[in-house]
This record gives C-alpha cells, structure tokens and sequence, in this order.
C-alpha cells in the first residue's frame, strides 16, 4: 500500500537506509487503539446480567490470541449450570464490542510513531490475530490506514500467538529479514512470538495487559508517547 512520505525526520535524524531498522511491525489491538477494555467490558456485562462473573485472570487468557483458550459461553453455562443460546448470547455481545471499540481513540504516541516512521522511510506493517476487515475498518475510521505497507491478519495464517507464523508472514510481506525490524506488542503472546520470529521485541502495556507479564520483552515503554521515535531507534541501534 503506497503511502506519501516526507523529506526530512524530526531533527534531521538518520533515514532508514542507513539503520539498520528499517521496518516497524505494530500490533493492532490493544497496542494502536483499547479494543480490549470493549472486549473485555462486552463480555464482563453478558456474564453480569446473568447474574454471574467473568474475573480479568480469567479473561486474560483471551489477550493476545484469537482466544482460543477460553469460551466465554461455555464459561457461562458452567457458572449457570444450566443450557443458554450461544448464538444470540454471541451477536449481542459482539455488537456490544463493536459499539465500544468505535469510540475508542488512537493510543498515545501511535499518531507520531506512524507519522515519524514515514518521515524516516521506515516501512510500517500490521501483525494482528484479529480478522482484516476489523483492523482496516478500524485504521480507516481513525485516520492512518495509508501509513501502512502491509497489514498481516489472521486470515493469513494457520496459527496466530503464541506462535510466530504472523510475524514470519509481515517481515516475508515487507522482504526484510528479522534483524531488519522492531516489533511492538502489548501482551505476553505477542511478545513469545515476535521475539520466537527473531524481532526485536518493544512492549507497550494497556490498561487491562499492564498486569500481565512482559519481562521476556527486550524493552518495555509505558507508551509510545514515552520516548520518540528517533530516539528510541538509536537506543535499539546501540544494543545491537
């Protein structure tokens, strides 16, 4: 996806072609916009009126994945002890999400990063577990989806985290090797696999995955609006 890019970086920093960074792959959710506080909130209010609970350390085995690891509505029906329909239960709180995730902003620092990243020639990708059409939707509503070379998505893979074939498929679609990219994840399975990809690997907790382990990244920020993006290249220069 061809994107304009501008002449000069912030302070004349070094181009892209003289790093040896020369592509950012960005999760999606949870990492550019809170799609997990909606997916969470959606679910936590299904299990509410029912008149049960859906506790984060349960939840959190969802993060991250296509949340194969836990059914909500089996969840459910274990706590009510009793059949419930799973398709309407499903659709409503699906619509739930929707509606949450559409009022959610960029997180902070993501509009710079993007933006800096064009300035600097870098090439920019998405590796996300979630479907395309969610996360081109999503990059659309907000403003940013031109920034972006490649957008690699769960349909184009057998395995999604904590396995490594997402960020495989993004460093094949931008022909970089490994070395050649910074990956920034939010949660622990984004990070297993990034780094099981070779990637340098920048942890950006949220809200909700700020509680979860991320000590097997190679660099953990608090946000993107932590540091600069050129600055944040010549740190990662340096280390390797």
């Amino acid at each position: 996806m061809p994107r304009g890019r501008l002449r000069r970086g912030r302070g004349g920093v070094v181009r892209s072609r003289d790093r040896t960074i020369q592509a950012l792959i960005l999760d999606f959710d949870g990492l550019m916009v809170d799609t997990e506080a909606p997916a969470f909130e959606s679910w936590r209010e299904v299990f509410e009126a029912h008149g049960c609970s859906l506790p984060f350390d349960v939840w959190a085995a969802t993060i991250g994945t296509s949340g194969g690891e836990l059914d909500p509505c089996a969840h459910l029906r274990s706590q009510l002890g009793r059949p419930i329909d799973r398709e309407t239960i499903r659709a409503r709180r699906w619509q739930r999400k929707v509606e949450l995730a559409a009022l959610q902003p960029l997180l902070p620092g993501v509009l710079d990063y993007v933006s800096d990243a064009s300035s600097l020639d870098l090439r920019l990708a998405v590796a996300s577990s979630s479907l395309r059409p969610w996360v081109t939707d999503h990059l659309t509503r907000l403003g940013i989806v031109q920034y972006f070379d490649r957008i690699v998505s769960r349909d184009d893979v057998q395995r999604v985290r904590p396995y490594p074939q997402l960020y495989r498929a993004a460093l094949a679609a931008l022909g970089l090797p490994s070395h050649r990219a910074i990956a920034f994840k939010d949660s622990p399975d984004g990070i297993t696999a990034s780094r099981a990809a070779g990637i340098f690997c920048v942890a950006v907790p949220n809200s909700l995955t700020c509680q979860l382990p991320t000590g097997h990244a190679d660099l953990r920020l608090p946000s993107l609006a932590a540091i600069p993006l050129s600055a944040l290249l010549t740190h990662v220069e340096q280390r390797k």
